[in-house]
């Protein structure tokens, strides 16, 4: 096998170790709660609420049901990878910080009551991949980009209150998400995989085009000379 194709499979395989360490204990945490009948919900985020604090460290790893627990598996296994696969120097980075501040913004302003679950982390994840793209301006992250966009575009409709309150969703928790993918896909852009070298120096050459139609010279103006006349 080609070094490099083995080297490209081991990235991709190494890009999944994570993603799919954060799921295992996700299960493990649920599995825990129906083995021993407990009900971890109370260690989630209660909004303005001392008691509620630790929650903000623990809210992602607690699911109130199966159908919630397989809902966040797999776009977490797929936008953590991506996350891993492309942005790998600053991955392990937003994604503590998607954790951390996903919770606290949630602990902050979110409406009375106990949030739980991984979607938070979910919506921050796929708004940051959704805009580092187009922000870096790199081919291969643009299509990531339109890639999210295809797959998890309908995650704007959990940003909507009265579609959230009603499914019992923690619009505010997906805000949150929200909110911190853009702010940290603006302010680490200068962090991590950049534009290509074959996309500007494609740019270069287009300026640099030797005949540039705006740059045409103008044809030179007939001289002036004596007027002729013609007898009639």
């Amino acid at each position: 096998m080609d070094s490099d194709v083995k080297d490209e499979r081991n990235r991709l395989l190494r890009s999944f170790i994570v993603p799919l360490a954060f799921v295992v204990i996700i299960w493990l945490v649920k599995c825990v709660e129906v083995v021993f009948h407990l009900d971890l919900s109370f260690l989630g985020i209660k909004p303005l609420q001392a008691d509620g604090i630790l929650g903000i460290f623990l809210f992602h790893f607690l699911h109130g049901s199966w159908s919630h627990l397989y809902a966040n598996t797999l776009p977490i296994i797929v936008l953590g990878a991506c996350l891993y696969y492309f942005y790998k120097p600053i991955a392990t980075k937003i994604s503590l910080l998607l954790m951390f501040s996903t919770g606290l913004l949630t602990w902050c302003g979110a409406r009375g009551g106990v949030h739980i679950g991984a979607s938070a982390l979910i919506y921050g994840l796929a708004f940051f991949l959704m805009l580092s793209g187009f922000i870096r301006r790199n081919k291969s992250l643009v299509i990531v980009s339109f890639l999210v966009i295809f797959l998890y575009g309908s995650l704007i409709w959990g940003l909507y209150p009265k579609y959230a309150i009603e499914n019992h969703i923690s619009w505010e928790g997906h805000l949150s998400g929200f909110i911190m993918g853009v702010a940290l896909a603006i302010v680490y852009r200068k962090e991590g995989p950049q534009r290509e070298k074959d996309d500007e120096n494609e740019d270069e050459n287009e300026n640099d085009d030797e005949d540039p139609y705006w740059d045409v010279p103008e044809p030179p103006k007939e001289e002036l000379t004596q007027p002729r006349y013609f007898r009639h």
